[in-house]
């Protein structure tokens, strides 16, 4: 299935979105998440504050954007891409912990921000939300028309054990309040391995997609 290439608009959206997101993280990191205005944002990308809010509904979600940008397509345009001799179980779960683990210099600067703050981490893990519509249509075309509404409960299913994992990865320490500087908005500290939760969490779902897949070969 070939995506026609977007056209002079959406190009211009996508822009425009590209553009709020860098200017969120490069703000957010010289004078730290708090002091990171809306109209800053859109002031800095050159754009009018109603323009920034057809992108985002809040700054946080503006600043985790530059680590989360694109993942959900990534995610599914990965699965696609396994040969069809994979067991779509080990492709959903390989493309999971691909796209959430291999981060680039901007990622990692993003993901530091995301750990000062619990504010910034509960949006970040808002934006698991958004793995099931493209990894939904993947599955499908995998499974064919008879496993249309089984492509939709695991895709979610996916997005629920994503969720679930980051969860435990990203803890909140508490009682930050004291810290001072840190307010109550509190810490966030990463704990244990982030691949290991990602596969632990996502391998209940493997005999349900085995299922789904021998229900629709011939």
């Amino acid at each position: 299935m070939t995506t026609p290439p977007p056209g002079l608009r959406e190009r211009k959206k996508q822009a425009t979105r590209e553009a709020l997101r860098e200017a969120a993280l490069r703000l957010a990191v010289e004078r730290g998440p708090d002091r990171v205005r809306v109209e800053d944002i859109a002031e800095a990308a050159g754009v009018s504050p109603r323009t920034y809010n057809n992108y985002f509904a809040s700054r946080e979600q503006a600043i985790v954007s530059a680590v989360t940008a694109d993942r959900e397509a990534r995610i599914a345009a990965a699965v696609a891409a396994r040969p069809a001799g994979v067991r779509l179980a080990d492709a959903v779960t390989e493309a999971v912990v691909e796209q959430y683990t291999n981060t680039g210099e901007r990622d990692r600067e993003a993901l530091l921000l995301i750990t000062t703050r619990t504010t910034l981490r509960d949006a970040f893990l808002d934006t698991t939300a958004g793995i099931e519509p493209p990894l939904t249509a993947v599955i499908s075309e995998r499974l064919g028309d008879a496993g249309a509404h089984a492509a939709r409960v695991l895709a979610a299913s996916v997005a629920a054990a994503v969720r679930i994992a980051m969860e435990g990865w990203l803890q909140p320490t508490g009682n930050a309040g004291a810290a001072g500087s840190l307010g109550a908005a509190g810490l966030v500290v990463p704990s244990g391995s982030l691949p290991d939760q990602l596969r632990a969490a996502l391998s209940p779902l493997a005999p349900a997609f085995d299922a789904a897949e021998r229900r629709t070969q011939p």
